[in-house]
């Protein structure tokens, strides 16, 4: 099997370990990361594989959900120390972030899964002659099925990984085409952490929201990121309708704790009861959770829509 790398690389910003993979490139989408902050994304190279992979360590932990999934689980004999679901994941203290080639070796892979490679970890491994396969964050809800078929193909589970993907875009487009409509304008602020860093809606996550119809105030920010850190004050100014918060997990916020900040208590969402708590990893993945991220955002319109 010879070596599969994606061709362009995908720009994201920094934060700490609960946007790894939804934010690592630029300082930072679930953990740490820094290059180009763009929202390109590219899909993996698949044409070279000859043979399916028995020895998976996978780096990534939507692409260890994805594995598990469609199956592969059984070929996994490692995968990094953010991969912490499904509960069987043969996790271990690995780096997808600051990834260490001699340890990844002593597992003696046949195939190494990364969903960014912003160290040259690839070009790292086929030196030692273990090859890879890169594919990092989709720009789309398509191109996240496209992923999950390129994976399924990889290690030799093509039917169960487009079974996986059918399903979970007729769940999809089943959750949205049924949400609760919205007044236009309605304005929504996606919390990544406590230093208020977001998403705009060129990003796969800002997309998701789009879909519904959401008004995303970091798309009012200046600047050359798609994952700009707000200020308070813009947030404030802003006043949106909806807060989400993917930082439940990595930084303890709730909305109580937003409602206790200096000048947020005037703010709509929490005037209202609009703040909402998210699963930071379920929010930062494109795996088969996918579906219930789509599935919290339709319940907070319901809710707000119920008001």
């Amino acid at each position: 099997m010879k070596q599969t790398l994606s061709t362009r690389p995908f720009g994201r910003t920094r934060r700490r370990s609960v946007i790894g993979l939804v934010l690592s490139g630029a300082a930072l989408l679930a953990a740490c990361g820094g290059d180009d902050n763009s929202s390109e994304s590219a899909g993996a190279d698949t044409s070279a594989v000859e043979q399916e992979a028995q020895r998976i360590v996978s780096l990534s932990p939507t692409h260890t959900e994805i594995l598990y999934a469609i199956g592969a689980g059984e070929q996994v004999v490692a995968v990094d120390s953010m991969s912490n679901f499904p509960a069987d994941a043969a996790i271990t203290d690995l780096s997808a972030y600051e990834p260490n080639v001699e340890a990844i070796a002593e597992f003696d892979p046949d195939l190494v899964v990364i969903g960014d490679d912003f160290t040259g970890l690839a070009d790292q491994l086929a030196a030692i002659g273990v090859d890879s396969w890169v594919s990092p964050a989709p720009a789309t809800l398509d191109e996240a099925y496209a992923q999950i078929a390129d994976l399924g193909a990889v290690v030799g589970r093509s039917e169960a990984a487009t079974e996986l993907a059918d399903s979970m875009k007729a769940d999809i487009d089943e959750i949205i085409a049924g949400a609760v409509q919205i007044p236009e304008g309605t304005s929504y602020f996606l919390e990544l952490d406590d230093t208020l860093y977001s998403v705009t809606s060129n990003t796969f996550v800002g997309s998701i929201f789009e879909r519904f119809g959401l008004r995303n105030i970091a798309d009012a920010t200046e600047g050359d990121t798609d994952y700009p850190q707000l200020s308070a004050e813009f947030i404030v100014s802003q006043d949106p309708t909806l807060v989400f918060l993917a930082d439940t997990k990595c930084c303890g916020a709730s909305a109580e704790s937003v409602a206790a900040r200096p000048g947020w208590d005037v703010l709509s969402a929490v005037v209202n009861g609009r703040v909402f708590e998210l699963d930071d990893d379920v929010a930062s993945r494109w795996g088969p959770r996918l579906v219930d991220f789509v599935a919290a955002i339709a319940d907070a319109l319901t809710t707000t829509g119920s008001d």
